[in-house]
């Protein structure tokens, strides 16, 4: 919906609500917050509220630590599971105190891809994301344990699917703040799930991401459960994907539409799609971004570890959804909900619009199951894998002038300084697999 500051001052007066959540995202992708008394609410809406940004990973140094918060006021709603003392939410930009934009906003990060394809004639990128997650019950102390909620499978329902309860409260919760719902189902693994919502154009796409995780979350925790978008909690099952359907749009009509080719996409679909193939591992390290990110994109588990596409296949990258007409799209099947979704969209964008700019050609589909490919039949077709992990997907990163030009220096340097300790914290750690292996034999 489309707010005034004199609605959200009318609203919150009229549902009583005391506490006002200005909302922004670190470089990360962690939901962070500044919670201020609703008698603040009229500066806020008045950009003049300040944070400390030196205490937020990726922003700024203590030095020049003033920042401040302009909310979204289309972004604003009321916490349906917080009756008394209500809580609002406005999703926020960072600016910096001489009233620009700060380069370092993931939420701005993600205009500025999107002002790029306006440029190119474009009004619109449509984005469908399914985000999965696994439901963990909790001790005695609320802390999370290993123990599933479920031993449920694909599609299975109560009393298999023991989360089901749970899933539904959410979708009610979800629904009562605008989300359009779709469908809600156990997925593949014990205790996995997934809900799946309306497409929505990118900004708000990557805003309900971010608003989706953090019900989840809470609304499990009600339920004595805890939610983790990990993307791979449990060895031998799947891991959680959050896939990207993506389409461009100029004014009402989709541009990946052409119902005269043999699949119905148009050439700027194909070009988007080549540009989306030919960076695919140049920006893994943002839509895979953890060192657990590479345990899902293993074989066998149906996450997308082959760079290739089909209309049809499903072990590919990238998959053309049966959908046509206004529903036409891409379906990138790589990223994962640890993901900062303002950045995964915003790179996963420029590398379209560089296929679609440079008119990148597309190589033929992969119609065959590429996990039971050999070496050599994936050499001769010409199949590259993704990084195999968070080192190799850096390294790549740090290659990539299109990535560079997506993030601009400051995220850029910042991302990658984080992700090297990450690595190196992992890389020098003594695992518990190390010592069932070897303490004996050795």
């Amino acid at each position: 919906m489309s707010y005034s500051k004199e609605d959200i001052m009318r609203i919150a007066k009229e549902e009583n609500v005391r506490f006002i959540r200005l909302q922004f995202t670190d470089l990360l992708g962690t939901i962070k917050n500044v919670e201020i008394p609703v008698s603040q609410l009229e500066k806020a809406l008045d950009n003049k509220m300040m944070f400390d940004g030196s205490s937020i990973e990726g922003y700024v140094r203590i030095e020049e630590s003033d920042m401040y918060l302009y909310p979204d006021l289309e972004t604003w709603v009321i916490f349906p599971w917080v009756t008394e003392g209500r809580v609002g939410r406005l999703i926020c930009d960072v600016y910096m105190p001489d009233g620009t934009p700060f380069e370092g906003c993931p939420r701005g990060i993600l205009k500025r891809a999107l002002k790029e394809a306006e440029e190119l004639g474009y009004t619109a990128m449509n984005v469908g994301p399914e985000p999965e997650f696994f439901l963990f019950k909790t001790d005695e102390k609320g802390n999370p344990t290993m123990e599933l909620n479920d031993q449920g499978g694909y599609f299975d329902l109560a009393p298999t699917d023991l989360g089901e309860n749970c899933r539904r409260e959410i979708v009610l919760q979800l629904e009562e703040m605008g989300f359009e719902i779709e469908a809600s189902h156990h997925e593949v693994a014990p205790g996995q799930h997934e809900i799946d919502f309306k497409y929505a154009k990118a900004i708000k796409a990557a805003d309900q991401i971010q608003t989706f995780k953090l019900a989840v979350k809470t609304i499990a925790r009600h339920h004595g459960l805890h939610a983790t978008f990990m993307p791979k909690p449990l060895y031998g099952v799947s891991g959680s994907g959050m896939h990207c359907n993506q389409s461009l749009f100029k004014g009402k009509v989709n541009a990946f539409v052409d119902e005269n080719d043999s699949i119905g996409l148009s050439k700027d679909a194909r070009h988007y799609m080549a540009g989306i193939l030919k960076h695919a591992r140049a920006y893994a390290a943002i839509t895979n971004p953890t060192v657990n990110s590479y345990k899902r994109l293993v074989p066998g588990y149906e996450a997308p570890c082959y760079v290739a596409w089909s209309s049809s296949n499903r072990s590919p990258m990238v998959r053309i959804p049966a959908s046509r007409g206004l529903s036409t799209r891409i379906e990138v099947r790589n990223p994962d909900p640890s993901a900062n979704p303002y950045l995964a969209l915003a790179v996963m964008l420029k590398a379209g619009l560089d296929g679609i700019k440079n008119e990148l050609p597309l190589a033929a589909p992969i119609d065959r199951n590429i996990y039971i490919m050999t070496e050599e039949e994936l050499i001769e077709e010409g199949i590259p894998s993704l990084p195999a992990n968070l080192k190799e997907s850096l390294d790549e990163m740090l290659r990539s002038e299109l990535v560079a030009d997506a993030l601009g220096e400051h995220a850029l340097t910042h991302f990658y300084e984080l992700k090297a300790i990450e690595w190196d914290m992992f890389r020098t750690q003594v695992h518990q697999w190390e010592r069932d292996q070897y303490i004996s034999l050795y």
